[in-house]
């Protein structure tokens, strides 16, 4: 474990640097599903007729996250992003995440939800201190959301974004997986909305995950094609990004208050920057979002495992982080661990 956590000072504030994987990588991310539960069921993520979900004992219990947490940012993790499923689902979630407010050394927290919740709890989210929301749509037509999602939530959801953008939650962030011939004819319509609001809208591929969702690849639109359409609106500026903004490209039209990001995991590879880890629902830690290769963190738990035998099974997991996942090219090739249940 000592060739994983880098001892040297970061700096001048002579704080540790953290995690580093065998490939130099600093690992600082850590992604956390709190549940497989979701009220959506959308076509690139849950099957239509699911029976099996997690029983709530297969579930990491609320005390067994926050100890995975607190050890990890021990470890050097300084940013957790909540996930699901659909996190806001979970029972006592609030209550969840102003535990996890407090952790002493966790700099950044950060919520994904599919919005449906947002005006329920939007508000206290911000009152917890969360600023950073990434909201999932996938399409502005309420008819076509339903088509997407098996539910006719969409005006439920638009409503929950614009009171978090009330509230002044930012960045604040609408994720839409574009695919071909589903709803690749409004990606003009989310541009527009980044040159009109302060949002970035991103624009993440079409990626094969899951044995039993409906990804093709004659659906799968590469990056550079989604830019190419979009200039349609006028030139596209890259500009510099932040930490914030992950792995995503962005961009920005001239004179526009918001932004443009692209997510390429298959086109244009960022394995050689990735800096996460990701913690299912069912309580394995995952070093790749596309290769199936977990570690059993739950078991560990519950089998009385002290803390020290928990950060061992966390540095042996990073140096199981592969250089890059394998998935070619074109999109073709199939990860089959279930979104859901990974986190998105």
């Amino acid at each position: 474990m000592s060739s994983i956590i880098n001892k040297k000072p970061d700096n001048a504030t002579g704080e540790k640097q953290g995690m580093i994987d065998l490939f130099s990588r600093t690992i600082s991310y850590l992604r956390v599903s709190v549940t497989d539960q979701c009220n959506l069921r959308c076509l690139y993520c849950t099957p239509r007729e699911i029976s099996e979900k997690l029983a709530c004992s297969e579930l990491l219990r609320y005390e067994e996250l926050l100890r995975i947490i607190k050890i990890t940012v021990g470890m050097g993790i300084r940013k957790v992003r909540i996930t699901g499923g659909e996190p806001l689902v979970r029972r006592d979630i609030i209550s969840f995440i102003e535990r996890l407010t407090v952790i002493d050394g966790l700099d950044d927290i950060r919520i994904t939800t599919n919005g449906i919740m947002l005006p329920q709890y939007a508000k206290q989210l911000y009152n917890c201190g969360i600023r950073k929301l990434n909201i999932s749509l996938d399409t502005l037509r309420p008819k076509r959301y339903k088509q997407i999602t098996g539910r006719d939530y969409f005006h439920r959801v638009w409503q929950g974004i614009n009171l978090a953008e009330e509230l002044g939650f930012a960045p604040l962030k609408i994720n839409m997986v574009a695919m071909r011939h589903i709803n690749d004819d409004e990606l003009l319509d989310f541009g527009r909305l980044a040159m009109d609001r302060d949002i970035q809208v991103r624009f993440i591929e079409f990626m094969p995950i899951g044995r039993d969702t409906a990804w093709e690849k004659e659906k799968y639109i590469p990056t550079v094609e989604m830019i190419e359409r979009l200039t349609e609106l006028g030139d596209l500026r890259p500009i510099s990004a932040t930490n914030i903004d992950g792995p995503a490209r962005i961009y920005r039209f001239a004179g526009s208050r918001g932004s443009l990001g692209f997510i390429s995991p298959i086109s244009h590879k960022f394995c050689d920057r990735c800096n996460r880890l990701r913690l299912t629902s069912h309580g394995s830690l995952r070093p790749c979002l596309l290769i199936d290769e977990e570690t059993d963190i739950k078991q560990l738990i519950r089998s009385g495992a002290a803390d020290d035998d928990i950060r061992r099974a966390i540095a042996l997991t990073i140096l199981k982080k592969p250089e890059s996942h394998a998935l070619p090219a074109d999109g073709s090739g199939n990860c089959h661990g279930r979104m859901s249940r990974i986190g998105g």
